[in-house]
C-alpha cells in the first residue's frame, strides 16, 4: 500500500500526541492535581491510529476505560479533552465524563465505558442506524482480551452477523485483563469471533501499517455492504492497568523486553517507507504536540469547576419538538 507524505505525517502527529498526552496527564495525575482514575493507553499507539485514520466524523467508535488514545484518533480537541479530565464545565461532557466516560458524539466518540464488554451493544446500535439510515458509515468497538468472554460481546457478534451490519470488532489484546495474564493464545481471540461467521485475522498491534492495512479493508467491506469483520491487534501493555499500579504481577525482565521491542513509534519510523519523513519535520510536530499539551494543561487546570446548579442537567434528554424517523 502507498502512502502519501501527508499520510505518513498525519499518522505520525497522531501516534506521538496519543504517546505525549499520555505521559503528560501521568504526571500531572502523579502530582494530584487530575481527578479519579486514569489508564494508560501507551504502546496500543498505533492500533488506535490505524483503526481510524480512514474513518470520517460520520463513523463511530465505542471506546473501554483506556480511551484516551480512540479519543485523540478520532478527532477529538485535546482542550475539551483536557478540560474533562480536570471534570472542569468547558470539558467535552461539560466535566462530567472524566477519564473513564469521555465521549464526543460530533466526532462519533461514543464514549469510553467503564463496564467491561459494554462497548460492543453500542456501536452494535450505531452501525444498525448507519445501514438503516443508508448513510455508508461503520462503527468500531475498541475490546479488551478481557472483555473478550463477556456476553455482550458475543451478543454484539451474533447480532452483527444475522444482521450483517457494518461494523469492525477491534480487540486490543495487551495480554492482560486487569491484573490477571490472559491465558489465551495470540490468535485465538480472532478465531472465536470469526466463528459467528465473519472475516477475522491478528495483526501485530505495534506496527501501524498492518493495522491500517486490515482496518482500511474492513472499514471498505462494512461500507459497501459486506457486513462485520474482527480483528486481533496484539501489543504488550506498557503501565499497568491503572495508573499507580505496581504491576507486581508481572516479570520484571519480560516486561522491560516487552517495552524495548513493542514500541509503534520507534517501529513506524524505521519502516522504508517513512524513510522520506525528514528529521527536521519530526523536531517540528513534536515541539509542536508539547506546547500545545502545555497549553492545554495550564488552561484546564485554571478552569472553573462546575457550578452547584450544573448538577442537574444533562440528566434527562427531552425529544420535544425533535422529528421522529
Amino acid at each position: 500500500m502507498d502512502y502519501s507524505q501527508d499520510e505518513l505525517t498525519r499518522a505520525y502527529r497522531l501516534m506521538k500526541t496519543i504517546r505525549e498526552f499520555e505521559e503528560r496527564i501521568r504526571s500531572e495525575y502523579q502530582q494530584g492535581k487530575l481527578p479519579g482514575f486514569i489508564h494508560m493507553y501507551r504502546n496500543q499507539e498505533a492500533i488506535a491510529v490505524g483503526a481510524c485514520l480512514d474513518m470520517t466524523d460520520g463513523d463511530y467508535i465505542a471506546s473501554t476505560h483506556r480511551g484516551h488514545g480512540h479519543c485523540i484518533a478520532k478527532g477529538c480537541e485535546l482542550e475539551g479533552m483536557m478540560l474533562e479530565l480536570a471534570c472542569k464545565q468547558d470539558g467535552l461532557c461539560n466535566g462530567k465524563g472524566g477519564s473513564m466516560h469521555i465521549a464526543d458524539m460530533s466526532k462519533g466518540m461514543l464514549g469510553a465505558n467503564a463496564i467491561v464488554g459494554g462497548g460492543p451493544p453500542i456501536a452494535a446500535g450505531a452501525a444498525l442506524t448507519a445501514k438503516t439510515l443508508g448513510t455508508g458509515g461503520v462503527a468500531m468497538a475498541f475490546i479488551g482480551d478481557g472483555a473478550s468472554d463477556q456476553g455482550t460481546v458475543a451478543e454484539a457478534l451474533n447480532l452483527a452477523v444475522v444482521l450483517q451490519l457494518p461494523m469492525i470488532f477491534m480487540y486490543e489484546n495487551n495480554f492482560y485483563a486487569e491484573f490477571t495474564r490472559n491465558p489465551k493464545s495470540e490468535g485465538q481471540i480472532a478465531a472465536r469471533a470469526g466463528s459467528f461467521g465473519m472475516p477475522s485475522l491478528v495483526v501485530d498491534g505495534s506496527d501501524f501499517f498492518a493495522v491500517h492495512a486490515a482496518c482500511r479493508e474492513a472499514i471498505e467491506r462494512g461500507r459497501t455492504g459486506g457486513g462485520p469483520t474482527a480483528i486481533e491487534a496484539v501489543s504488550a501493555r506498557y503501565y499497568g492497568h491503572f495508573e499507580g499500579d505496581p504491576q507486581a504481577y508481572r516479570d520484571p525482565a519480560e516486561l522491560q523486553a516487552q517495552r524495548e521491542a513493542g514500541d509503534p513509534l520507534v517501529h513506524f519510523l524505521a519502516d522504508e517507507r517513512t524513510s522520506e519523513l525528514e528529521a527536521d519535520r519530526i523536531a517540528d510536530i513534536d515541539a509542536d504536540i508539547l506546547a500545545e499539551l502545555d497549553r492545554t494543561v495550564a488552561l484546564a487546570l485554571a478552569a472553573d469547576d462546575p457550578s452547584p446548579d450544573k448538577l442537574y442537567t444533562d440528566v434527562y434528554v427531552s425529544y420535544e419538538g425533535r422529528a421522529m424517523r
